[in-house]
């Protein structure tokens, strides 16, 4: 049975009004054949922990700016936390990925999918770690991105989930949603193999398909500063609900 519950957002968030759609998606996790509820009876019986928060969207929209601003405000608020960016490049699977984004090498595009892939699971013990140690990590990306661009090439969405199941799920997903079209007009833009427009048209319709209602849609066309303010009010609002119990999970069960 799943119970319902009520949960009263303290004043000293300063989140002003927030609204049912973002208190329901941050206290259940939808995805395909898999709801998450969350009772107060279950927060009050697990640890304290840090949160799992991932930016996601397009090249040049904005992710990793608003990464480091998260960052600063997270520490502003006294909480402990970290900015991780996916592809790792300072792993040797890393490294092999870093040459093939910068064309010096050619792999088979289930072959870079699995790398990717292997890259994630190389920091999932030590990212379950620094979780329960009460860190907050930041992700620059995760899996919605590797499977986004491999399907987006033509590989199968479940082959390119499967890999992934298993690593931790976020606690709150955040899409910076621009059009290809005016990422292209950023400064940059280009200087790696998947930043042509019309391969990023195709990225942006997989990351269509994959929205569900536990991710939060961010005008990336905004200003910093209002992207940043929209960001940070939902995070401490997660942190919050992880420091209180919220139990951990795993992506894509089956």
């Amino acid at each position: 049975m799943i119970r319902g519950c009520c949960v009263k957002i303290p004043r000293a968030l300063n989140l002003g009004r927030v609204s049912s759609k973002h208190t329901d998606s941050l206290l259940s996790t939808r995805s395909k054949g898999f709801v998450r509820q969350l009772s107060m009876g279950d927060l009050k019986s697990k640890e304290s922990r840090g949160a799992l928060i991932v930016l996601e969207g397009l090249d040049r929209c904005g992710k990793t700016s608003q990464s480091s601003r998260l960052v600063s405000s997270l520490e502003g608020h006294g909480h402990s936390v970290e900015l991780w960016r996916f592809p790792d490049r300072t792993t040797g699977v890393g490294q092999m990925i870093s040459s093939y984004l910068a064309n010096q090498t050619q792999l088979d595009d289930h072959t870079i999918h699995l790398l990717f892939s292997a890259n994630r699971w190389e920091k999932r013990s030590l990212m379950e770690s620094k979780l329960r140690s009460g860190t907050t990590l930041i992700l620059d990306r995760y899996s919605y991105s590797g499977v986004a661009f491999s399907v987006a090439k033509g590989l199968d969405i479940e082959w390119c989930k499967a890999p992934e199941k298993g690593l931790l799920a976020p606690d709150l997903v955040f899409y910076l949603d621009i059009q290809p079209e005016k990422a292209a007009e950023r400064g940059g833009y280009g200087g790696e193999r998947y930043e042509q427009l019309e391969f990023q048209k195709k990225v942006s319709q997989q990351y269509q398909m994959m929205r569900d209602q536990s991710w939060e849609i961010v005008d990336a066309s905004l200003p910093m500063e209002e992207i940043e303010k929209q960001l940070s009010g939902l995070v401490l609002h997660s942190v919050e609900l992880c420091h209180n119990g919220r139990p951990l999970s795993q992506l894509w069960p089956c």
